[in-house]
């Protein structure tokens, strides 16, 4: 049985922002989003967020994220407590007492501003705790350059001796590089016993958790295999480095599964996007939220697409979808824009400067150019002419435009919205057309052109 607790009180000062440190994003969500995402396999119990500097700020933003609620992924409900005073590390931690009186199990304590763990790393954490029955395991890392951490030191068999703090270290100890994480997994009955006892005898006048590996046995450390998955972020400097991190494990994964990305340094990656093998990502490109792209698809050069499904064998250049359905052999773009839960069936094309927002098109369907499609449905076979519009706004409401199978628009068509064209129909060039018109028609809705010779603008006097 594991309890999961993350420290989420601090304002972060060195963000230079009003915001709450841990609600800073990286890749589309929170850094405290992104520590609770990454316990959702270990089932915990019990999940209780510390919070402090703008702590409604945090409730509000996981309540929206959805991560609170109860049940979600089988997780329990999230539990905020509140530390009053940032007194360090250790104080967070005793405002636990109250809410763990009879909890027994595991405590594993996580950091609301390191949100790089990965899942198996928490995992191996916990086995180890548990099968060596110790009274507190630690994550450690090998850091190049561990200036300004403090230095674990272990014997043979990764049992802790003590930890010292970067600044009190001798010459031969700051040769050692392996550090303190700040991720625990203790006893919870022997940490409880051992809270209360803690003194503030430092610099800063903190209650520091580490103080209490000293009288707690045993204590081991376990090393993460790749020490940047413990980086924290304490400035806009280190949430664009935790970025650059998560881009390149992204980028390397999809790689090795099977997806080319032929320039990765332009190109960035929401871990939360699924690519099939044999997508073809060009420069420029940027995948974000929760976007499907199928084999064979060809996405970019310069293309933005969020919260997408993308189908098979599918061409997108220098365009802009978002919310939206893309079906297989479809071409979108270049400078198209797809939004408001557009669907596009097969074998379509969407081209140059074309906009749909909330549309749905047919299959083999071309609106080539030039055009606005805003509210509307379009049969099969639909061929929509250069400069054709749906007026779908009158002022207070938007309504709809249906448009048949087979039906062709004329370039530089107004189409007013309500209206219905049935099927096999078409609209004359430069139409405005207001009445809905039945199948196998042709509408002609434009003043007659009227030529008068020798007419002149009257000479000034």
């Amino acid at each position: 049985m594991v309890a999961v607790a993350i420290l989420a009180a601090g304002r972060g000062t060195r963000m230079k922002s009003d915001l709450p440190k841990v609600l800073h994003e990286l890749g589309g969500r929170t850094l405290v989003q992104r520590v609770l995402e990454s316990c959702v396999r270990l089932q915990p119990s019990r999940r209780l967020v510390i919070v402090g500097y703008g702590a409604d700020l945090v409730r509000d933003s996981l309540q929206q994220t959805g991560v609170i609620t109860e049940g979600q992924h089988h997780q329990p409900a999230l539990e905020f407590v509140e530390q009053t005073e940032q007194l360090g590390t250790g104080h967070a931690i005793q405002q636990l007492l109250p809410y763990l009186t009879d909890f027994t199990g595991d405590l594993l304590v996580l950091n609301g501003d390191v949100p790089l763990l990965r899942p198996d790393t928490l995992e191996q954490l916990i086995n180890i705790h548990k099968e060596y029955g110790n009274a507190a395991t630690l994550l450690a890392a090998h850091l190049p350059n561990p200036t300004g951490y403090g230095r674990v030191f272990c014997d043979s068999h990764n049992l802790v001796n003590q930890i010292v703090e970067d600044r009190d270290c001798t010459d031969a100890q700051r040769q050692n590089h392996r550090i303190n994480a700040g991720v625990y997994c203790f006893n919870w009955p022997k940490l409880a016993e051992i809270l209360p006892h803690l003194k503030a005898d430092n610099d800063q006048q903190e209650y520091y958790l580490t103080d209490t590996v000293h009288h707690l046995d045993k204590v081991m450390a376990v090393d993460v295999d790749d020490y940047r998955e413990i980086l924290g972020i304490n400035s806009r400097k280190h949430l664009a480095n935790s970025y650059s991190i998560l881009q390149d494990w992204v980028k390397t994964n999809w790689m090795a599964a099977g997806v080319t990305i032929i320039d990765p340094d332009s190109v960035t990656i929401d871990d939360t996007v699924q690519l099939e093998p044999d997508v073809i990502i060009e420069p420029q490109t940027h995948l974000r939220g929760n976007t499907i792209i199928q084999t064979g698809s060809r996405i970019g050069p310069g293309s933005l697409i969020e919260n997408s499904q993308i189908g098979k064998n599918v061409k997108v250049q220098f365009s802009v979808i978002s919310d939206s359905v893309v079906a297989d052999e479809t071409r979108i773009g270049p400078y198209a824009h797809l939004r408001g839960h557009a669907k596009v069936g097969e074998q379509c094309r969407v081209g140059n400067f074309v906009e749909l927002k909330n549309a749905e098109v047919g299959n083999s369907t071309n609106i080539a150019h030039l055009s606005y499609l805003g509210d509307a449905t379009l049969g099969n076979n639909v061929n929509i002419g250069a400069g054709t519009i749906t007026a779908n706004y009158d002022g207070v409401k938007k309504h709809r435009t249906t448009i048949g199978d087979r039906t062709k628009t004329g370039s530089n068509s107004v189409l007013v919205a309500p209206l219905t064209l049935g099927n096999d129909v078409t609209v004359a060039a430069g139409s405005t057309v207001t009445d809905d018109v039945p199948d196998d028609s042709l509408v002609i809705a434009r003043e007659r052109q009227v030529i008068k010779p020798g007419w002149r603008l009257p000479s000034p006097e």
